[in-house]
């Protein structure tokens, strides 16, 4: 706990806004930019070969650069070899491949060759100076994997007619939809991979800061700058959350929500939650915490709500199985949380030097040894992984939870005995 160095991953010549895992492949894909402005600060589209040494530690080296030209790729959905990329006020989706060939160069002009391919020698990560970000290494596979991205559609995604902006942007579960919201207010599902419109209706009275769909593409969560978290069925309103049910002490519209997140319920196959994160809306000499509220995902109430510190999140992650909650913020700290308790786990304060601006969980198959395994990045183009190791035969939030019925019980029984107590 508290402050520590963790070393980068990886480290982009660009800053980076998007982190994701093709859970196919493996394959780790980031992106950024430096947008339409003349600084030199390249666009692009990295895929990264992220490979486990050992039981516990990472190198990940460069396979492909994918340019965008003056566009910058400020959020992203990865599904099934197909990529939906935010650009100002576009949605582009792709299909990325990925083959391998001895030596040579790729066939095909669709295929961008990275500056290099490189591979950290065993029991080292990729270093992180100077040397790599101008592309110089002394490491070259023989046999290299080749990346080919292929254009499939773009759509304009937000249609804001002073400074249009594709905020976020989700596939549905089942991949079949494409899910997108921006600085007008309105959500936009796409039919993928044509990106033909289906619906299209105005959700929010401002930005859509978030959204999120359920499994079964029942129920999509959408949050707004207005302050407000929103159910929907298809375009219609099924529910308005309130989480301030859970602590009515605090006054209205001195927070608003952040993200929202469906999550899994491990060992619990039909169960289901949403996790939401409220921050102040105006900050403070002295700040106040940021909240976490985990939700019903059937019957859409509050179940619990819990501080979660008093930087300002910035983004927020859920693991595959459920466990586990990613948390970053706005000065560069990385948080994972225990889902079921919503208590902290692992915390690294300004692990990068500015604002985490996306996390992503690593699969189970590259998670190793480790109970958990969460990337970031930062705009201060680094990628980094934190990771809790197993070391248990249980999992660390179980013993957690236990020793917390524990001390429950202990003072249960204290109050039995001693009626003043406490």
């Amino acid at each position: 706990m508290g402050k520590k160095r963790v070393p980068d991953l990886y480290r982009a010549p660009f800053p980076l806004y998007s982190i994701k895992v093709d859970p196919k492949s493996g394959l780790v894909i980031t992106a950024g930019g430096g947008g339409a402005s003349k600084t030199g600060i390249k666009n692009a589209v990295h895929f990264l070969d992220l490979q486990l040494l050992g039981d516990q530690q990472y190198s990940a080296s460069l396979l492909h650069s994918h340019d965008t030209d003056t566009r910058a790729t400020m959020n992203m959905a990865v599904g099934d070899g197909v990529m939906a990329a935010g650009q100002d006020g576009t949605c582009c989706l792709m299909r990325f491949k990925q083959g391998s060939q001895k030596g040579g160069n790729a066939a095909g002009n669709s295929v961008q060759q990275g500056n290099t391919r490189r591979r950290a020698r065993k029991g080292q990560q990729t270093k992180q100076d100077g040397a790599e970000a101008s592309g110089e290494t002394s490491d070259m596979k023989d046999e290299t994997a080749q990346i080919s991205v292929s254009s499939l559609a773009e759509v304009q995604s937000d249609l804001n007619p002073q400074d249009p902006l594709q905020k976020v942007v989700r596939f549905s579960p089942d991949l079949t939809l494409l899910l997108t919201g921006g600085t007008d207010g309105h959500i936009r599902m796409w039919e993928v991979p044509s990106l033909k419109k289906k619906l299209d209706f105005k959700a929010h009275d401002g930005e859509v800061e978030d959204l999120d769909m359920s499994p079964g593409n029942k129920h999509l969560a959408t949050v707004g700058r207005d302050f407000s978290c929103s159910v929907w069925s298809g375009n219609q309103l099924a529910m308005g959350l309130n989480w301030q049910e859970t602590m009515p002490h605090i006054a209205e519209k001195t927070y608003r929500y952040m993200a929202c997140r469906f999550g899994r319920v491990e060992d619990q196959k039909d169960a289901l939650r949403l996790y939401t994160v409220q921050i102040p809306h105006k900050r403070d000499r002295k700040p106040p915490p940021c909240y976490l509220t985990k939700w019903d995902g059937k019957t859409l109430l509050p179940m619990m709500t819990a501080p979660c510190g008093s930087e300002v999140i910035s983004s927020m992650a859920v693991s595959d199985s459920g466990t586990f909650l990613g948390l970053g913020t706005v000065t560069g700290s990385v948080a994972i949380i225990i889902a079921f308790s919503l208590q902290k786990l692992y915390y690294v304060q300004e692990s990068h030097g500015i604002v985490v601006t996306d996390l992503c969980f690593l699969p189970d198959s590259l998670r190793g040894n480790n109970e958990a395994a969460l990337l970031s990045v930062a705009v201060d183009s680094r990628l980094q992984v934190h990771s809790v190791a197993n070391r248990r035969s249980f999992p660390i939030w179980l013993v957690l939870f236990f020793c917390g019925l524990m001390v429950v019980g202990v003072i249960l029984l204290l109050q039995n005995l001693f009626p003043g107590f406490l």
